[in-house]
């Protein structure tokens, strides 16, 4: 029988099927079921097994299957192939577990705000919490959603956040773990079927970035470019994106009272604009401060009665009185929020734009030798949106780091699939056909890398921001940086022209130029590893630095 046919049946035949339920049906729930306790303020606070705490990349496959194999970029350490029979069996098995709970939960909902592409899904689980999650995160269906390009293929989504995989019937089918033992969490999605299995996994982010992975998958094939970014409006109607890896900037600079927000995490950009996927947010709480992030603790902390508030708190600290730590990390650094973004308080509804005026790519460079900001010409932006480059830091026992070079293609590699010419092509040709302006903005080091120099004052960071989305920066002359291919103003309103050009901001020239020459050579390492055998347009891998 057909995967679907085969749920069907099951859900036919369960007497504890809930479908659709009320917000506050569904928060009900999950307080008597004790999936969650109410906090002080009201939301849910919830915890999750020690290995549930974060996404787990080595348990997330896709189905090899010859339609589609095709498009996919298996060469990437984040497409884990699984083959068809071992995916048709923990089907099987999940629809056995399903049938033995005693309440199954039924959402349908959609990814995509823009009706053209929006996709249908229904998310099945017998945990409330999980479809709360749903509720908080997938849009209700938009009007004119039947006109959909998806509208006659939806999405299945089936999550056992509770279960684990039976070990015993999947030797050498699935991951090996260290100790020898078979991996008993599963995640996986079937592109060509257009199902999604979460077996195993209690983080709720799995959900979230399983269908983040599909739409970025689907997208392209419909001539929509989708992208891992916030997104944001002006007054005047001309929107913004900002893309950047974590620690770059990117929900703070995004969440501007000037400017109304769009979503915080993914997006398309398709023939008539840009559209969020998501209908909520889900922000990270560690070391969280209301001074600034306030849209965030507001929309986390606000109090209400829990069946009014319906933010879910994931693996955040939580006392007897009901308060929490966000500092404690004890538990995870990964403590999460989930809620809608009708909990913020500049938001716009529906959240779709025009074709952006402006994108930003943000990078923390740790080492100090990036510039405060660049234009970028399309041929370098797509190089940049291919490198997504930022650095961590590597701490030791006496405290001195050496940054290291992180490179994640387009800014959220594990979720971009498909082969990386697909990507990095389609940007090229919209930015081209709607003249959008690109630029790189450094939120790392100025003066000498982590441990010598300073980290960009936020306000020079603010300043820069707002001078390249009010067009400030298009005509100001540039100095030519070849090494790393990057046009850099000479002035810009609010920064001191001596910090815009890195070198002259080090004692010491010499150490700039040779911890420069390092960085570049990081990037054309990783381009050649990467991209090597790659069909990448040689007028982008020109412009490689290093290279």
């Amino acid at each position: 029988m057909e995967f679907r046919s085969r749920l069907d049946a099951v859900l036919h035949a369960h007497a504890g099927v809930v479908a659709n339920p009320d917000r506050r049906d569904l928060i009900r729930h999950a307080l008597d079921n004790r999936e969650a306790l109410a906090s002080a303020c009201g939301a849910l606070a919830t915890w999750t097994r020690p290995e549930s705490t974060g996404r787990s990349p080595k348990d997330t496959y896709i189905v090899r299957r010859p339609e589609s194999e095709g498009s996919i970029d298996w060469d990437s350490p984040n497409c884990v192939p699984l083959a068809p029979d071992t995916f048709e069996l923990l089907w099987a098995d999940a629809l056995e577990v399903l049938a033995a709970k005693d309440r199954v939960y039924v959402t349908d909902r959609a990814i995509g705000a823009d009706p053209a592409y929006a996709l249908p899904v229904r998310t099945v689980t017998p945990r409330a919490l999980m479809a709360l999650f749903a509720d908080n995160m997938f849009p209700p269906p938009p009007e004119g959603i039947e006109a959909s390009c998806f509208a006659d293929r939806p999405f299945l989504l089936l999550t056992l956040p509770d279960d684990k995989v039976d070990r015993s019937r999947y030797e050498g089918r699935l991951r090996t773990l260290p100790d020898g033992r078979t991996s008993d969490m599963a995640i996986a999605v079937d592109f060509d079927r257009r199902l999604g299995l979460v077996y195993g996994s209690a983080y709720c982010g799995t959900n979230k970035k399983l269908m983040f992975t599909v739409m970025n998958y689907l997208l392209p094939g419909a001539g929509v470019l989708p992208l891992h970014c916030s997104a944001n409006e002006g007054p005047d109607g001309h929107s913004a994106l900002l893309l950047g890896l974590s620690g770059t900037g990117k929900t703070t600079l995004s969440a501007d009272p000037r400017r109304a927000l769009l979503g915080d995490d993914e997006h398309g950009w398709g023939d008539r604009g840009i559209a969020n996927f998501e209908h909520g947010c889900y922000a990270k709480l560690i070391n969280l401060r209301e001074d600034k992030e306030p849209e965030i603790f507001h929309a986390t902390f606000h109090r209400a009665d829990p069946l009014d508030h319906g933010a879910i708190i994931e693996n955040c600290m939580m006392y007897p009185d009901g308060t929490f730590d966000v500092d404690d990390e004890r538990l995870t650094p990964n403590s999460r929020s989930s809620y809608p973004l009708s909990f913020l308080s500049n938001i716009k509804t529906p959240p779709v734009s025009g074709h952006p005026t402006t994108i930003l790519f943000l990078t923390a460079d740790a080492n100090g030798v990036l510039p405060p900001v660049a234009r970028l010409d399309r041929h370098r932006a797509m190089l940049w949106f291919l490198m997504g480059y930022t650095s961590k830091l590597a701490g030791t026992e006496t405290g001195i780091v050496d940054p290291v070079s992180t490179f994640s293609r387009f800014f959220g590699e594990p979720f971009m699939p498909r082969n990386p010419d697909v990507y990095a092509r389609m940007l090229g040709e919209k930015l081209e056909r709607h003249g959008t302006r690109v630029f790189l903005v450094n939120t790392g080091w100025s003066g000498g890398p982590y441990g010598a120099g300073q980290r960009m004052d936020i306000a020079l960071t603010r300043a820069i921001v707002e001078a390249a989305l009010s067009g400030a920066l298009d005509d100001v002359p540039c100095h030519e940086d070849d090494l790393f291919h990057l046009a850099i103003p000479t002035e810009c309103p609010g920064v001191q022209p001596d910090l815009l050009v890195p070198r002259n901001t080090w004692p010491d020239p010499a150490a700039y130029d040779a911890r420069a020459r390092k960085l570049a050579a990081d990037f054309a390492t990783h381009f050649q590893k990467a991209y090597g055998n790659k069909n990448i347009d040689p007028a982008v891998a020109s412009q490689c630095p290093g290279r």
